[in-house]
C-alpha cells in the first residue's frame, strides 16, 4: 500500500491541488478501482469505522450507507420480511447475510442513500456485489472481494465505481490532528469501545431491555459515534431507521430521525407495495414518487407528474390509515449524542413507537426526562458517554 495518494481535486473542483498521506508507515487502504476524491475518502474511513465497530461489538456482518461524512443507514446481517425486501427493493433477489445488512443500510432511507458510500466489514460476496450494481452509488470500502464479486463491481458507472480495499487489522495512531483555517487541532481519537456495559445504569421505572433491544440500542450508539452532531438515531430489528444528523437542536435531530422512521415503517405499507408504476421506471424515480406519495405536504404541483409514472394514479393513504399503521410499529431503540434537555424529544419519539433510549444523562432537567420516559412506559439507560462527532 502507498505512503500517499493524489486526489483529482479537495472538497470542491477549485479546491486544487489535494492529497491524503500516511502519518507514519502506509496508508491503510488500496485503490482498487476508480480514482477516489477528497469526499470519497472522508466518508470511507468514517463508515469503515462504524461498520468494523458494528461487527465486534455484536458478532455479526455489518454494512453503512454513507453520505456527507454521515450514515443514511446502517445495519447487521438479519433476515428480512417479504414487505421488508419489496421496501428495500432487493425482492427476489439472492441474499447472503452480507446483503441483508447492506440492503437494510441502503433500505433505511432510500433517498438520501442515492449516490451513496458503501462500507461492508467482510469480504464482498456476489450477492452483494450484485445488489450494488443495481444502486446509484460513488463506491466501496471492504477488507476484500470475491473474485466474481470484484468483477461485477469493476463494471460500474462504465469502469470509474471506486473500489477501496482497507487493511481490517490497521489501528491508528491514538493522538490525531487537523487543521482549521491555518490552526492545528490535537486530540487523543475517540477510540472508546461501545459495548452493553453502557447500558447498564437504567434510571426509568422499567427496568426491562430485552437483548434485541439492547443490540439496537448499540447499534444506534455505534451509528451516532460516526455521525455529525447534534445527532440522534433510531433502530428496529438490527438497522437504523432514521438517523438525525448536524442540527443545531435537539429536538430538530428528533423530529427528523422520527420523521424518517415514520416513513421507514410507512413504505412497508401494502398500498406502498402495490403502487401501480408504469414499467420501465428506474428505482430513484420510484424512491422520489413513494416518497411524494407518502408525505402530507405534497403539492399539487409535485402530482402533476404522477400519470407518467402511475397506470393509474392511486388513492392516498388517509390519515386514520397512516395512524393506524404507525401505531403498529413498537420497541424501537433510540439513541442520543448526548442528553435530552427538554421532555418534549420523548413525546416525539414515543409518537414513532420508541420503547428503549440510550443516552448520557447529565441535563438539569434529568428528572423531567425520566418522568415522561415513565409515563410512556419506555425503559432508559443513561450512558455517561457523549458521542460528539464533527
Amino acid at each position: 500500500m502507498p505512503t500517499e495518494l493524489s486526489l483529482r481535486y479537495g472538497m470542491n473542483p477549485r479546491q486544487k491541488p489535494a492529497m491524503v498521506r500516511a502519518r507514519k508507515g502506509q496508508l491503510p487502504f488500496e485503490v482498487i478501482n476508480g480514482s477516489p476524491g477528497y469526499i470519497n475518502l472522508l466518508d470511507a474511513l468514517n463508515s469503515w469505522q462504524l461498520v468494523s465497530e458494528l461487527k465486534a461489538a455484536t458478532g455479526l456482518p455489518a454494512a453503512a450507507s454513507f453520505k456527507h461524512v454521515s450514515p443514511a443507514g446502517a445495519a447487521v446481517a438479519q433476515p428480512m420480511s417479504d414487505a421488508l425486501q419489496k421496501a428495500c427493493a432487493v425482492w427476489g433477489m439472492e441474499l447472503s447475510p452480507l446483503a441483508t445488512a447492506y440492503a437494510r443500510a441502503r433500505g433505511a432511507d432510500r433517498m438520501s442513500a442515492f449516490g451513496d458510500w458503501a462500507a461492508l466489514s467482510e469480504v464482498v460476496d456476489v450477492p452483494t456485489a450484485r445488489m450494488l450494481s443495481r444502486e446509484v452509488s460513488d463506491g466501496i470500502i471492504a477488507p476484500g472481494y470475491e473474485e466474481e464479486a470484484l468483477a461485477i463491481l469493476k463494471q460500474k458507472k462504465k469502469g470509474a465505481y471506486v473500489i477501496l480495499s482497507i487493511d481490517p487489522s490497521y489501528t491508528p495512531p491514538e493522538l490525531e490532528t487537523r487543521e482549521v483555517f491555518g490552526v492545528a487541532f490535537e486530540q487523543h481519537r475517540n477510540d472508546l469501545a461501545l459495548g452493553p456495559d453502557l447500558l447498564r445504569n437504567i434510571v426509568t421505572s422499567e427496568k426491562n431491555l430485552p437483548k434485541e433491544a439492547e443490540r439496537d440500542l448499540l447499534l444506534a450508539l455505534i451509528t451516532l459515534k460516526y455521525t455529525q452532531s447534534n445527532s440522534v438515531c433510531f433502530a428496529y430489528g438490527g438497522q437504523a431507521i432514521g438517523v438525525g444528523a448536524g442540527q443545531q437542536s435537539r429536538i430538530h435531530c428528533t423530529r427528523l430521525a422520527a420523521a424518517k422512521a415514520d416513513l421507514w415503517w410507512l413504505r412497508q405499507h401494502p398500498a406502498v407495495l402495490a403502487l401501480p408504476f408504469k414499467d420501465g421506471l428506474g428505482r430513484p424515480v420510484m424512491d422520489n414518487v413513494i416518497d411524494q406519495y407518502l408525505r402530507t405536504d405534497v403539492t399539487g404541483v409535485e402530482k402533476q407528474a404522477w400519470p407518467e409514472v402511475f397506470e393509474r394514479v392511486p388513492d392516498r393513504l388517509t390519515e386514520e390509515e397512516r395512524g393506524a399503521w404507525l401505531k403498529q410499529l413498537r420497541g424501537v431503540s433510540l439513541g442520543s449524542d448526548a442528553f435530552f434537555p427538554f421532555r418534549d424529544n420523548i413525546d416525539r419519539a414515543a409518537a414513532s413507537g420508541v420503547g428503549y433510549i440510550a443516552e448520557p444523562g447529565g441535563s438539569i432537567r434529568d428528572e423531567d426526562i425520566i418522568k415522561a420516559c415513565d409515563a410512556y412506559g419506555m425503559a432508559m439507560a443513561f450512558t455517561s458517554v457523549r458521542l460528539f462527532h464533527h
